[in-house]
């Protein structure tokens, strides 16, 4: 992994170890004991840095090979929610879609006729959410997708590694209670802004590294952590980045959407700065090569900027 990886896994360890506190009454922390390596999800093609599988768990069928798709008929958002979840899962959607960022995006994908977005909520993976089941037509448009709400999604702050902005709910005795329900609403930003994403991405690209991406892991696990090993640069090289980097990439632009959404829910531009200082600081320690696209929505939302 390099001096400068390790370094950077040891003091996350223990950050994580310093910021383990209670929530609110309505949830806990999800800091778990994090690995220094990768997990192989059971039943996929996908391996996934350890402090990101904590709160994606298990993605089934991530995405599917282009094909001939039609989704008309059943286009727009299909909601496949339990009986027993929907009193909460109308909570959280209500939240979400008090801001313009929730009304936008939700209008979005239930008035697309060329679109199928898929919501669910499971219990498993109780605390987090992942996005699933893309499908893309013969020209390469992305045309389906499902986002999995664990059935706890009001509990539970991912840690601030890979979740810089979803972590800034975390309280501590000087800032206001954040209620479950706005901390579901920011997780569902997070999995909808994985989805806008993936819409913009080259679905070629996309399946190329789902496929290479375990492949790279498993000589990386067996050659001692070599990064230099010549048969991991030629994949990274076919990927565009190592592993790491791609789902680094992929969970800092699902939590800039979350970001959007904070900018949104709170009017009030003191507590917005607490929240956004906290996530500058995450981003300084744990992204800072992504920084840009965090300060930009710093940067589109009204003064004061809030020290970015």
């Amino acid at each position: 992994m390099g001096l400068v990886r390790w370094t950077r896994v040891g003091f996350i360890l223990l950050s994580l170890v310093a910021l383990a506190s209670t929530f609110s009454p309505a949830g806990r922390t999800a800091y778990r004991r994090p690995d220094r390596g990768i997990v192989r999800l059971a039943g996929t093609s996908q391996s996934l840095p350890a402090l990101v599988a904590e709160y994606h768990g298990f993605i089934a069928d991530p995405a599917k090979p282009a094909a001939s798709v039609h989704p008309s008929n059943s286009s727009g958002i299909r909601e496949q929610i339990p009986k027993k979840y929907i009193a909460r899962y109308q909570h959280w959607k209500h939240e979400f879609l008090e801001t313009p960022t929730g009304q936008q995006q939700w209008a979005f994908y239930q008035n697309n006729p060329n679109f199928t977005l898929t919501v669910v909520i499971s219990r498993e993976n109780p605390e987090g959410g992942n996005t699933s089941n893309y499908q893309w037509n013969e020209e390469g448009k992305l045309v389906a997708a499902t986002i999995t709400l664990g059935a706890r999604l009001d509990e539970g702050v991912p840690n601030p590694v890979y979740f810089p902005v979803m972590n800034s709910l975390l309280p501590n005795d000087t800032t206001r209670t954040i209620s479950g329900e706005t901390l579901a609403a920011t997780k569902m930003a997070h999995e909808f802004g994985h989805v806008n994403r993936t819409a913009k991405s080259d679905p070629v690209l996309y399946q190329l590294q789902l496929q290479l991406m375990p492949q790279y892991n498993q000589i990386l696990l067996v050659n001692g952590r070599d990064t230099s090993d010549p048969r991991l640069l030629e994949l990274a090289q076919r990927m565009g980045a190592t592993p790491v980097e791609i789902w680094e990439d992929r969970e800092y632009w699902g939590e800039t959407n979350a970001m959007l959404y904070l900018s949104d829910r709170f009017a009030d531009d003191n507590f917005r700065c607490v929240l956004f200082n906290r996530i500058k600081r995450s981003v300084d320690l744990y992204a800072r090569s992504y920084e840009e696209r965090f300060l930009t929505i710093a940067e589109s939302t009204p003064p004061p900027r809030c020290g970015w």
